[in-house]
C-alpha cells in the first residue's frame, strides 16, 4: 500500500513540474510577443510603426518635439522678410551622382561632393535627395503628387534642406536620366557615377517659404533650415507612376503642429 502511495505522489509531482513548465514556457512566449509589439523593429509608414508611433518607439529620437515638419503653409500668413535674399545655389553641370539606393523609405540620390548652398556666409554641401509621394509639406492644404528633398549639411553637422514640388504635367528630361537607374529593389545600391546638373531640376521662379523644423523621418532633428519652393516642377504622369511604384505607399509624414513658428516667404 505505501508503495502505491509513494508512487501516486512521485507521479502527481513529476504531472505538477511539467504542467508549469509549460505555463512558464507559454508566459515566457506571450512576454516576448508583447515585447516585440511594444519595441518594434524599424519604422515604417504603416500601422504600429508608422508616423503618429515614432515618438513612442524611436527613444532617442526627436520625433515628439514641439517643432516637427512638415507642416502646411498657408500662403497668406507668410511673413515677408526684407532679409530674405535669393538662394545662393551653386549646383555644377557636372557634378557626379554617386549611386542610388532603395533604402525601404524612398529612392535615395547620393552625390560626390561638388554642389551647394551658401547661406549666411556658411557653406551647405549636397548630400543627398530623395523623394515623398505625395508630397510632405502641403500650400493652402494642398498636396501635390510629389515632393523632393535636397539635402545640404554643413561642417557644424547643421542641416538645410530644399524642397522642389513636383505636379503632373511635361514630361521632365532631368526625371528620364534618373530613371535610367531604375527599377531598383528594395535594400539594392547601384552605382551611377554620372554628371548630373541638378539646376535642371529647380524650378524657374526661385520665391519659396522658410521656416525652422525638423527632418521628416527618425530621428526626426530639429533645428532645420528649410526652404520650400513656390513655384513645382512638372512630371508626366508615366514618371510619378515609375517612381511611385518602387516606394512604400503615401510615403509621407502628416502636418505637424506650428506650435507658434513664423513662416517667412521670399518673392522673387
Amino acid at each position: 500500500m505505501k508503495k502505491r502511495v509513494l508512487i501516486s505522489v512521485f507521479a502527481l509531482a513529476i504531472f505538477t513540474s511539467c504542467n508549469e513548465a509549460v505555463k512558464t514556457t507559454e508566459s515566457s512566449s506571450e512576454k516576448q510577443v508583447v515585447e516585440k509589439k511594444e519595441h518594434p523593429e524599424h519604422w515604417s509608414y504603416d500601422g504600429e510603426t508608422s508616423p503618429e508611433h515614432w515618438a513612442e518607439f524611436e527613444k532617442n529620437s526627436e520625433c515628439g518635439g514641439k517643432f516637427q515638419s512638415p507642416i502646411n503653409i498657408v500662403s497668406t500668413d507668410g511673413i515677408a522678410d526684407g532679409k530674405l535674399k535669393p538662394l545662393d545655389i551653386h549646383y555644377q553641370e557636372n557634378t557626379k551622382i554617386h549611386d542610388v539606393t532603395n533604402n525601404g523609405h524612398s529612392i535615395q540620390y547620393n552625390f560626390e561632393k561638388g554642389d551647394y548652398v551658401n547661406y549666411n556666409g556658411d557653406r551647405y554641401d549636397l548630400m543627398q535627395f530623395h523623394f515623398h509621394e505625395g508630397s510632405e509639406h502641403t500650400i493652402d492644404g494642398i498636396r501635390y503628387p510629389m515632393e523632393i528633398h535636397l539635402v545640404h549639411t554643413n561642417a557644424k553637422g547643421k542641416y538645410l534642406v530644399i524642397a522642389v514640388m513636383a505636379k503632373e504635367g511635361v514630361a521632365s528630361a532631368p526625371f528620364n536620366f534618373l530613371e535610367n537607374y531604375l527599377p531598383i529593389k528594395q535594400g539594392e545600391t547601384k552605382t551611377v557615377n554620372k554628371s548630373f546638373n541638378l539646376n535642371s531640376n529647380l524650378p524657374k521662379n526661385k520665391g519659396y517659404y522658410n521656416y525652422i523644423g525638423s527632418l521628416t523621418t527618425p530621428p526626426c532633428t530639429q533645428g532645420v533650415n528649410w526652404f520650400v519652393f513656390k513655384e513645382p516642377i512638372t512630371a508626366s504622369l508615366k514618371q510619378v507612376k515609375e517612381l511611385k511604384s518602387l516606394m512604400p505607399v503615401n510615403n509621407y509624414r502628416n502636418e505637424q503642429a506650428l506650435n507658434g513658428r513664423k513662416v517667412y516667404v521670399y518673392e522673387q
